[in-house]
């Protein structure tokens, strides 16, 4: 048989995933011997997946992939033990999503195949951390309890949303799973490309903090627009939380000033609902409405939390006041009557899209990025500059610019262990975060990499930073997104930065400008260091505390990037 047709006859065998389960993971609490997920007769509990909002059939929207909990009850059949099954699988889109776990006490990979509808195949590499061991900075979600047949254990059992590339623009007909009987799979999707938006504002959630609490509270939150456009969707994430949070309403506006908005904030729906339900570890997007967004202007984000919320994944630093309302549903309010309160973070929104455009940037990056020590709601971060420096040009597209700075965050090291409450804020490790803050975000076409300062404080070697940007830019690179980086700025006159650690800055400076494995050279060192003192930043760049740059600095780095790199 031609080999086309040995790949058309593959795809025509494929079936249904639910239709291939051959594995229990989930038993009731009372009934624990109904499941063997891991051939040693422990389990996932049914109430602990109710709890978080993972119910039988329902949708799951993780890293901007449309999941399905399998439609099983306990005790049933729900997961694929991947021994090299043909799935059929159908969209075109820029990755596959796979909802899985390792049961083998570490990770488990093997190598399978995508068909597609012209006939060809591509290769893909799928990796399953363990659902008892995997780390928590990545889970999907993760559930208190692991049953066994001698009782409940307080234990967290995890579950994995893993993405691997497809060709673009290629409609897959289905998907070869690996050989790796220990790599269960739940579900798999075609994560669809976000084709006709683009970014023009996100950001990244830097843990899961204790908040108000907020009961029957409107939260209006104000974010700075990059680009415009004739719609606007917004996307709400609940990473890192345990139980589903619900909103009861949104609305959009543009901002007048403070909490007043200019003219009628509009309402946003979900699914042609009101409301809406995020599963714990899940996203929701808004549905596309047809409004106007300025460019580089301050939007006002309304929502109301009906219930009540103690802890939110939220990004700690916004650089900017948002407000809290008395009682009640205030998000039509256009004046500000009622929001009386304010907070200096972020819960619960991380993206704003508008429709059009020609695709974003990701800044992935620490403080500096995050505007430590800009001036509050004067939106002066190097990402805002230079979002105004791309509109007033026409020599490079109009790109939405999107920070996923975090302060505090290193590139290698957990500062937020990825589950719980804390008051740690410093965010899941770049390489942990990589997928869901840069890979997924809407219409990403370059990822800009500033960071490893941070590391080299606590310790971390030249090598080591740079092992670790090395292979930021290679899974960036490998889904097709350019990769510039950016050379550490000087640390001098900071408590902890020694000579050494100014020795390790230098290496890993030098070895950013000459690695060939990034697509070009943001040099932020050269900019901002003092020629008379090269292990410090020049006096008028700085905020003062000798790390982080003041406006004029932040300012001066954003105008020293040559466009043409993004």
């Amino acid at each position: 048989m031609p080999v086309g047709a040995a790949r058309a006859a593959d795809a025509l065998r494929a079936l249904p995933l639910e239709y291939l389960y051959d594995n229990t993971a989930v038993s009731d609490d009372s009934s624990p011997g109904q499941a063997d997920f891991d051939g040693r007769g422990a389990s996932l509990s049914a109430q602990d997946l109710t709890a978080a909002g993972w119910t039988p059939g329902g949708a799951l929207t993780v890293q901007g992939a449309r999941l399905t909990w399998p439609n099983k009850g306990a005790g049933s059949p729900d997961n694929v033990r991947a021994a090299g099954q043909s799935v059929w699988v159908s969209g075109a889109g820029d990755a596959l999503a796979f909802l899985v776990a390792g049961t083998g006490g570490t990770d488990v990979s093997g190598s399978g195949t995508v068909s597609y509808a012209d006939g060809t195949l591509s290769s893909y590499r799928l990796t399953a951390p363990d659902w008892r061991a995997g780390p928590l900075a990545t889970k999907a979600v993760a559930l208190p309890h692991v049953n066994t047949p001698g009782g409940q254990l307080t234990e967290k059992a995890r579950l994995y949303v893993v993405t691997v590339p497809v060709e673009p623009g290629r409609h897959v007909v289905s998907v070869r799973l690996p050989y790796a009987p220990e790599l269960h799979v739940f579900s798999v999707a075609v994560r669809a490309a976000a084709a006709g938006w683009t970014g023009t504002w996100a950001t990244a959630t830097s843990g899961h903090q204790e908040v108000g609490p907020w009961t029957d509270r409107t939260l209006r939150l104000v974010v700075h627009t990059s680009v415009g456009g004739p719609r606007v969707r917004l996307r709400f994430d609940n990473t890192f939380a345990a139980a589903p949070v619900r909103i009861g309403s949104a609305t959009v506006a543009v901002q007048d000033s403070g909490a007043t908005a200019r003219g009628v904030p509009v309402p946003v729906t979900f699914g042609r609902s009101p409301t809406a339900s995020v599963p714990a570890g899940a996203q929701v997007y808004s549905d596309p409405l047809a409004f106007q967004v300025p460019a580089d202007a301050n939007l006002l984000v309304s929502f109301h939390l009906p219930g009540t919320v103690t802890a939110a994944p939220a990004h700690r630093l916004a650089v900017q006041r948002s407000y809290v309302s008395e009682p009640g549903n205030h998000t039509a309010d256009g004046p500000a009557t009622a929001y009386t309160s304010t907070i200096t973070h972020w819960p619960l929104l991380t993206g704003v899209d508008v429709g059009g455009g020609p695709g974003s940037v990701v800044m992935l990056g620490d403080s500096i990025t995050d505007g430590d020590r800009s001036t509050v709601g004067a939106n002066r971060r190097w990402p805002d500059v230079l979002a105004t420096r791309l509109l007033a040009q026409s020599t490079v597209p109009h790109y939405g610019v999107l920070n996923q700075g975090i302060s505090s965050n290193r590139v290698l090291a957990d500062r937020y262990p990825g589950d719980g409450v804390s008051s740690d804020t410093g965010g899941v490790s770049a390489l942990h975060r990589l997928d869901r803050d840069v890979l997924a975000q809407t219409s990403v076409r370059t990822a800009v990499v500033f960071q490893g300062i941070n590391d080299l404080l606590s310790g971390a070697s030249a090598d080591e930073v740079a092992a670790g940007l090395k292979e930021i830019a290679q899974r960036a690179r490998a889904r097709g997104l350019r990769v510039p980086a950016a050379t550490l700025l000087p640390c001098g006159g900071v408590a902890g930065c020694t000579a050494a650690v100014e020795a390790e800055r230098a290496e890993v400076n030098e070895w950013i400008r000459d690695a060939s494995v990034f697509d070009g050279v943001l040099d932020f060192d050269a900019v901002l260091r003092d020629p008379a003192q090269p292990t410090r930043m020049r006096p008028e760049y700085d905020s003062g505390d000798h790390l982080h740059p003041g406006d004029a600095g932040l300012a001066e780095l954003a105008e020293s990037v040559d466009l043409t790199l993004l």
